[in-house]
């Protein structure tokens, strides 16, 4: 029986969420993440990175909030089911940061489309994901 709880323990910490140490968490929202491959001229992966959009209703057009590189398998998104959807965590010192969204694509391309977007909406007018420290 205590192998099975054993068992049973291991199985739910390699899909929970990571959690620091201080438990400290902070939540956004947005209405759409994308998983990026980029790739090289010969089609080989450069890099993936995760990119955070809203949509815009005045310009009726998603718009870049924030992107983040990633650096670990932990960093992918993974699906949610309470509420429908798709969560993003990684942990910033002593905080856990969390993105969520309803809606998850996942591309390939060999132009950024983080910086595609800043020809739409320039970096400086981004709404942030959390306010600067």
């Amino acid at each position: 029986m205590s192998e099975i709880l054993c068992l049973a323990a291991v199985l739910m910490s390699s899909v929970a969420p990571a959690v620091n140490e201080s438990g400290r968490r902070t939540r956004q929202d947005v209405d759409l993440i994308e998983l990026n491959h980029f790739l090289d001229d010969q089609g080989r992966e450069v890099f993936q990175q995760l990119i955070f959009y809203e949509w815009s209703r005045h310009d009726r057009e998603f718009h870049v909030r924030a992107w983040r590189l990633i650096k670990q398998p932990g960093q992918m998104p993974r699906r949610q089911w309470k509420p429908d959807g798709y969560l993003c965590s990684w942990r910033d010192n002593a905080l856990t940061r969390e993105v969520w969204s309803p809606s998850l694509r996942e591309t390939w391309t060999q132009k950024d489309p983080e910086r595609v977007n800043r020809q739409i909406l320039p970096e400086n007018l981004r709404r942030p994901l959390w306010p600067k420290d």
